[in-house]
């Protein structure tokens, strides 16, 4: 699942009229760097969530035929969070472990290696962490013998790259119409895996961060011609 639904306020004047995850970056929408990764480690079928704008995203990504994909559409009337996206998605998603993405998160984490290591069966999900970023600097989650945890330290950021089972959701005690997901995660510390990553990754939070890591990737693409 690729989270899109949100308003992009501080993107603004950017996302006055383009919802986040189509701004460009080294030539592309950031959605489509998300596909394109998916769909480079086996993923199949991806689901979208649509809220601000998201029409504009539902035409130009369409069915998802340009990267192999089958792409279909979770619309969200009204603002529901991240763990209300995915809850109201479920349905879409099926009974089995699957990703999700941040639509407005640029990383080169190549997803195949987890695909490789399955979930435990009792393991509710596995997220990805990386080292704290200046806009973030006290972190979300320490690791505790890979997993999650409150307590320890240092603390890491999650990443927005998660691979998560139904029940995670389904189980929580606290689900409604609209809830974030990092509720959901501190009611699951310990049980969650997680796994730091100190390779290229960016949260396209600001015009800013955004113009940064376009200056940034197409320097590396200039590089290696």
């Amino acid at each position: 699942m690729v989270l899109a639904a949100g308003f992009g306020k501080r993107m603004r004047p950017l996302t006055d009229d383009t919802p986040k995850p189509l701004l460009e970056v080294a030539g592309k929408p950031l959605i489509e760097h998300a596909l394109e990764r998916l769909a480079a480690v086996g993923v199949r079928r991806v689901v979208i969530n649509l809220g601000y704008l998201g029409e504009k995203i539902r035409a130009h990504i369409g069915s998802g035929e340009r990267w192999g994909l089958e792409v279909c559409y979770s619309v969200e009337g009204e603002p529901v969070e991240t763990a209300g996206g995915i809850l109201k998605a479920l349905p879409l998603l099926g009974d089995a472990p699957f990703f999700v993405v941040n639509g407005d998160v640029w990383c080169d984490f190549d997803l195949s290696g987890w695909l490789q290591s399955p979930l435990p069966g009792n393991c509710p999900g596995r997220l990805l962490m990386v080292p704290n970023p200046p806009h973030n600097p006290e972190g979300d989650f320490g690791i505790d013998d890979g997993l999650l945890s409150g307590s320890t330290t240092p603390r890491y950021t999650f990443s927005g790259i998660s691979w998560l089972r139904p029940e995670i959701l389904t189980d929580y005690p606290r689900r409604r119409t609209c809830f974030g997901l990092g509720e959901v995660f501190v009611h699951n510390e310990d049980r969650l895996q997680a796994e730091l990553y100190e390779g290229d990754w960016c949260d396209v939070g600001t015009p800013e961060r955004l113009q940064r890591l376009d200056a940034r990737l197409c320097g590396k693409s200039s590089g290696n011609n």
